[in-house]
């Protein structure tokens, strides 16, 4: 028999994503916003929770504005009264609080990107409950400068985190807690943490890969700690990011010229150098001496360098020849290395640096350094660098 054809109407009615798994439906509801997702609860009945499973939740700016609207919706929120008695930003939390109670899955990754109070009694009820009732892998939490949030001590009850994220959080706690021992990444942005709580969590997180370290060193405390001590808690670390202010910290006195071996760290990440000031280059060299499986390096150097290089306090100034004292740097694996940027007025300490990694880098490949030179300037560079001795046949490239 002529099977019979279906119709165009009933070609379009034919539902697959709901006869997806439901790993993958969860996983397509990750790119939605939580407000996107919760919306698909008016699908039909079979969707109406399927929401409420998605393993990922992100609350930040583009969400804050909708949660009450979603709360009347979905939560069939708070009452009249209430709400008119409660701040902005407690109907925000409260709103978020009603999504974690509707939950009937683990959430493995959250997000929270608002502006709260650092005493906000509302969000330490929110790590609470997660910290009690979900194996979250994953945590993000961002402040503003303005409200910055203390973290409280039940983060470390999280036994599962493999992220931790931090912005504008401060993290005082006295060095008593076990860390996590499941951590393999650790990021610290414009936080206060005092030096022994940060050694005391980098020597207590055993799986730790990936650290960055953007505070400053006001923040921390520098009394009590050097930079040996520092290198010390990052002997497994793969990925390393920081910045000079933190030798402001540590390096009370002069750069010790023998650090601990950073064995396993093959990214090295380093924000807002100065060619001309501070002791950012040295440091930089000193680590290089006891990184000795680098396989990248990157550079950015800082923007509101000194279009002068008078204009540096005298004590600061970077001598000539800064370099030569480490001849014996040798980086065997290093494949390549990225500068970002060069500028008319560091050109000559920008070049210098790279001769010295050129010599000294038998495995590497690309050089990458982006300029704001005009074309000529940037041929010169070009043309002085491959007029360099190397230790291997790397591709150069200047360019803005």
């Amino acid at each position: 028999m002529k099977a019979t054809r279906r119709s165009k109407v009933q070609r379009l009615c034919v539902d697959r994503i709901s006869t997806l798994p439901q790993t993958i439906i969860e996983i397509i509801l990750c790119f939605l916003s939580i407000q996107e997702a919760a919306r698909t609860s008016i699908l039909s009945k079979e969707w109406r929770y399927k929401w409420t499973k998605i393993p990922k939740l992100v609350f930040d700016d583009s969400v804050v504005d909708s949660l009450e609207s979603l709360g009347k919706v979905q939560m069939k929120a708070w009452n009249r009264h209430s709400s008119e008695n409660m701040t902005s930003i407690s109907k925000v939390f409260y709103a978020i609080y009603q999504v974690l109670l509707l939950r009937q899955a683990p959430i493995h990754e959250f997000t929270l990107d608002v502006v709260a109070d650092c005493d906000c009694f509302e969000l330490d009820q929110i790590i609470l409950h997660l910290s009690r009732n979900h194996a979250v892998k994953k945590l993000k939490l961002k402040s503003e400068y303005e409200f910055r949030y203390r973290v409280p001590l039940s983060v470390f009850s999280m036994h599962h985190l493999t992220n931790l994220h931090l912005e504008y959080c401060d993290l005082d706690h006295k060095p008593t807690f076990r860390g996590f021992h499941s951590l393999r990444s650790l990021y610290l942005k414009y936080g206060t943490i005092p030096t022994k709580t940060l050694l005391h969590l980098l020597s207590n997180s055993p799986s730790l890969k990936s650290f960055t370290l953007l505070v400053e060193h006001w923040e921390l405390g520098s009394k009590e700690c050097t930079i040996t001590e520092l290198f010390a808690c990052l002997h497994v670390v793969e990925h390393l990011t920081t910045w000079p202010l933190i030798l402001g910290w540590f390096a009370l006195d002069p750069l010790p010229k023998e650090l601990p071996t950073l064995i396993n760290l093959k990214y090295f990440y380093f924000k807002e150098m100065c060619f001309y000031c501070g002791q950012g280059l040295t440091f930089i060299a000193v680590m290089l001496k006891f990184s000795p499986n680098l396989e990248k390096i990157k550079i950015k150097t800082d923007s509101d360098e000194p279009y002068n290089p008078h204009d540096c306090c005298e004590n600061d100034v970077i001598p000539p020849n800064t370099l030569e004292k480490y001849s014996d740097v040798w980086l065997k694996h290093l494949n390549e290395l990225e500068i970002y940027y060069m500028f008319d007025t560091n050109v000559k300490s920008v070049l210098e640096f790279v001769k010295f990694i050129l010599a000294r880098s038998p495995k590497l490949k690309k050089v990458n350094i982006l300029s704001v030179l005009e074309k000529d300037e940037e041929f010169q560079v070009l043309k002085d660098l491959l007029r360099a001795p190397r230790t291997s046949p790397v591709e150069i490239d200047v360019h803005d």
